[in-house]
């Protein structure tokens, strides 16, 4: 009998690593990281308002440095915006047409009006600063802003124009939350509440004020990234126009700055500064450097020193070439990137400075107390004394 033979089959061959696989788990690693990072974006945005020191530190300044602008144009305010100006309400009419602009100053062309207006403007730059309905308060602000701006845009500069945005802006935060009499009249009033019984809120009316609170400090934050951007942009487009000029580049900019006419306060100071070439060209470079550098180190410690060197910077424009608005305006946007840990600490370093400082006065005084021994009055015996008596009568003084 023959054997019956089985065909031979080969072995499976082992299945190779298929590269499918691998570009799977790429793609789902990238997925996973990119929804991470939109999680991370949307908790930043929804979790809680940031910046609110800087945001009232915003409103104060902005608020006292236009309150400050307008009591120091009191005198030719008239000439300025009112109906005496050369610029009068007909060319500023014929001009919105064309730009789009408004303001209230042109509502009417009655002098008690823009009487009115102005000191309502005044009002409203002070209610602002103190944070008094502060909603209400920045729309009022801005379209006070926006109206003397509008009327005598002719005469404005770049803090004019900074101040305008920044206005438009702090509209959008929450800005009455720190440092005001808002929070003030919050705080006493959840004083009470802790005492009182809380009433029982619906479901829905709870639900609608969780998407409040939620909307409320969705605009806050965009809000303040969007000023903090409108500072980037303004110190790195100003940085790069300076790159450009051959000016800066050879280190001569400040030198034709000083000798302007026009940008002399004080002749006598900058002719002062302008004996000194050298440090004119190193400050001339530093401020390129700082001004092209400021938008790359926002995340990092070298901001402080960097907030510094701007401080000094707007600081030197406003004493040397008279620009206060403008220096005001772009120290007070500089507050914006300072952490609200840096603002809550200013209290606590005040209160540490006035405990040292009064007790280096009690140690003075104690030390001086022990140094020196209290001098009594020495007993004077009778009969040393002018008075001591003499023959049985009491002698004249």
């Amino acid at each position: 009998m023959g054997t019956e033979q089985t065909p031979y089959s080969p072995p499976p061959a082992a299945a190779p690593h298929r590269p499918v696989d691998r570009e799977t788990s790429l793609v789902t690693t990238v997925h996973r990281w990119l929804l991470d990072r939109v999680g991370a974006l949307w908790a930043l945005l929804t979790a809680r308002p940031l910046s609110l020191y800087a945001a009232s530190v915003l409103r104060i300044g902005y608020g006292l440095l236009y309150l400050i602008f307008l009591l120091r144009e009191f005198p030719y305010r008239d000439e300025i915006w009112g109906p005496g100006s050369p610029w009068t309400p007909a060319l500023a009419a014929q001009l919105f047409d064309q730009t789009g602009w408004n303001s209230i100053l042109l509502i009417s062309e009655s002098r008690a009006y823009f009487e009115l207006c102005y000191v309502m403007a005044l009002v409203t730059a002070t209610l602002f600063t103190l944070g008094w309905r502060t909603r209400v308060m920045s729309v009022l602000f801005a379209v006070v802003v926006i109206s003397f701006h509008a009327r005598a845009i002719f005469m404005t500069d770049g803090g004019d124009n900074l101040v305008l945005l920044m206005v438009l802006y702090l509209v959008l935060t929450a800005c009455g939350r720190r440092w005001s009499l808002d929070a003030r009249r919050d705080r006493l009033r959840k004083a009470r509440a802790a005492h009182a019984p809380q009433p029982v809120k619906s479901f829905h009316a709870q639900q609608l004020k969780e998407a409040r609170v939620t909307l409320t400090t969705v605009v806050h934050n965009c809000g303040m990234f969007v000023i903090a951007a409108q500072v980037c942009f303004l110190y790195g487009s100003a940085g790069l126009y300076k790159v450009q000029g051959a000016t800066w580049g050879g280190g001569t900019a400040l030198h034709y700055a000083l000798n302007l006419e026009l940008f002399q306060p004080w002749p006598a100071l900058s002719q002062l500064v302008n004996e000194f070439p050298m440090v004119i060209a190193m400050v001339g470079y530093l401020t390129v450097l700082v001004q092209v550098a400021f938008p790359f180190v926002l995340f990092g410690r070298l901001k402080y020193p960097v907030l510094t060197v701007l401080l000094g910077m707007h600081m030197g424009i406003a004493v040397l070439m008279g620009l206060p608005l403008f220096s005001g305006a772009m120290i007070i946007a500089d507050a914006v990137f300072l952490p609200d840990r840096f603002y809550t600490f200013l209290p606590l370093l005040w209160r540490r400075a006035a405990q040292h400082i009064g007790m280096r006065s009690e140690r003075r005084q104690t030390a001086g107390s022990g140094s020196v021994p209290a001098q009594a009055r020495p007993e004077v015996p009778a009969s040393d004394h002018p008075r001591a008596v003499r023959g049985g009568q009491t002698a004249p003084p």
